[in-house]
């Protein structure tokens, strides 16, 4: 079962988001956080979702579209070390992704609905682990890291993802209204 990952379970950029993810279940974190963050952001037009706060900053839509992207990616790495394989796992250049995906030219309700869909995916695969995979390690991106750290990571960097959006984007004043 799931135990909050220890210091040396992951690497130390990676602090930040294991420090916002609750004590307790975590496949009941992962579905109820992304139930909150499907409710903030499914009111919003497409046009307020094309919002940035900043010239180089991402959009909202480009934001949940990193979310999702990244969460793939971190389910892959959860699963292939859970399963025991010891290949090293690559990192990933986020920005390069963003770039790449257009999310912009997709529909709000799309780009929600592929987030809730790699969301049910990787709760399905965190449910579904052993007692013995939670603490099993492999390399990720150089680094050391535990299938538990991993879930754990996964429901932070949504949290941190979702804080910026209510803060900085929704909570700007040049948020666009209704």
């Amino acid at each position: 079962m799931y135990k909050r990952p220890e210091h040396g379970e992951y690497a130390t950029y990676y602090e930040p988001y294991i420090a916002l993810v609750p004590e307790g279940d975590i496949v009941s974190t992962l579905e109820r956080q992304a139930d909150e963050t499907v409710i903030l952001l499914k009111g919003l037009s497409d046009e307020q979702a094309l919002f940035r706060y900043g010239k180089s900053k991402w959009s909202i839509k480009e934001v949940l579209g990193h979310m999702a992207d990244t969460e793939r990616i971190m389910a892959y790495r959860l699963l292939t070390i859970a399963r025991g394989d010891t290949v090293p796992l690559p990192g990933f250049e986020e920005n390069a992704y963003v770039r790449e995906a257009g999310f912009d030219r997709e529909p709000l309700e799309n780009l929600l609905a592929n987030f809730m869909a790699v969301r049910a995916s990787t709760s399905a695969l965190v449910r579904s682990l052993s007692e013995e995979a939670w603490p099993r390690t492999g390399n990720a991106n150089g680094h050391l890291v535990s299938v538990r750290a991993i879930a754990a990571m996964i429901a932070g960097h949504e949290l941190h993802h979702r804080k910026i959006l209510m803060e900085r984007y929704m909570g700007s004043s040049g948020f666009p209204g209704e």
